[in-house]
């Protein structure tokens, strides 16, 4: 999941871009209703960028800031995918992310006794998220499709921080894992342009639950194209936002950046 992986699947969809007329140059990007099972699977790079605070044991807490530029050589292991099926106008759907990152730095002190130093320290984010949904499709014309979900959010989130001091061997280490399921609701779906393959996807929930999560909220919105009733590529802006009680692991912390995505249709 790094640089590589990115270009392909931007390749990917800029490749399907320019051939999208000769797939089908009035592809409806509306899905449709019917009696029959469709599903679709989306396999993604979401560069998302980090900015809140990790709260750690022993009361140390340490701001998190990751940007979307950098959020490529940060990230150590991942994967992301989401799936959905439908009959008539129920549904299910599923998404998954499973990442790493690791950010290192440095800051230079001087001792009581006026020697410097240089105190570094490296943070990682281990976390998976998986977010799953009954839905209910509320409107489907021509130029706009809408489902309603109701589901859950699960989230299990490990932060790690480790201190050292240049050139000596002592290091300390501070460990923290977080695991929490909170229930949500919310809508997605997709609008058409101009009666053309293009469209607008967009999708928003929110939920909250009585054990560690105050509030969490989820939502995206970009630009897509439908191909054929086979492939779709869309590029979007998402954002996942978390604000735990104390004792969570993550305090106010959002996760945003652009999402380049295939969805494969059968």
């Amino acid at each position: 999941m790094k640089k590589s992986l990115f270009k392909a699947l931007a390749g990917t969809a800029i490749s399907l871009s320019s051939a999208g007329f000769a797939f089908a140059q009035d592809a409806s990007p509306i899905p449709q209703i019917s009696s029959e099972w469709r599903f679709e699977v989306t396999p993604y790079l979401w560069a998302t960028g980090i900015n809140g605070t990790m709260d750690l044991d022993n009361g140390l807490a340490k701001s998190a800031d990751y940007s979307s530029s950098n959020v490529i050589s940060n990230l150590k292991s991942g994967g992301m995918i989401s799936a959905e099926a439908h009959k008539g106008k129920w549904g299910v759907m599923g998404d998954l992310i499973s990442a790493t990152l690791q950010k290192s730095g440095s800051v230079p002190v001087v001792t009581p006794a006026g020697a410097p130093l240089t105190v570094g320290d490296k943070i990682t984010l281990q976390q998976t998220v998986l977010t799953g949904a009954a839905t209910y499709t509320l409107a489907d014309s021509k130029d706009a499709y809408v489902d309603a979900l109701l589901g859950a959010r699960a989230i299990y989130v490990t932060a790690t921080l480790n201190a050292y001091v240049v050139g000596m061997p002592e290091k300390a280490s501070i460990s923290k894992t977080t695991s929490t399921v909170d229930p949500i609701v919310g809508a997605k779906g997709r609008y058409r342009i101009a009666g053309s393959s293009w469209y607008i996807p967009f999708y928003g929930d929110i939920g909250s639950g009585r054990g560690t999560t105050n509030l969490t909220w989820q939502a995206m919105a970009g630009i897509g194209k439908t191909f054929n009733n086979l492939i779709d590529a869309s590029l979007t802006y998402r954002a996942l936002y978390y604000d735990m009680k104390a004792g969570g692991v993550l305090q106010k912390t959002t996760m945003q950046g652009p999402q380049v995505a295939v969805t494969f249709k059968f």
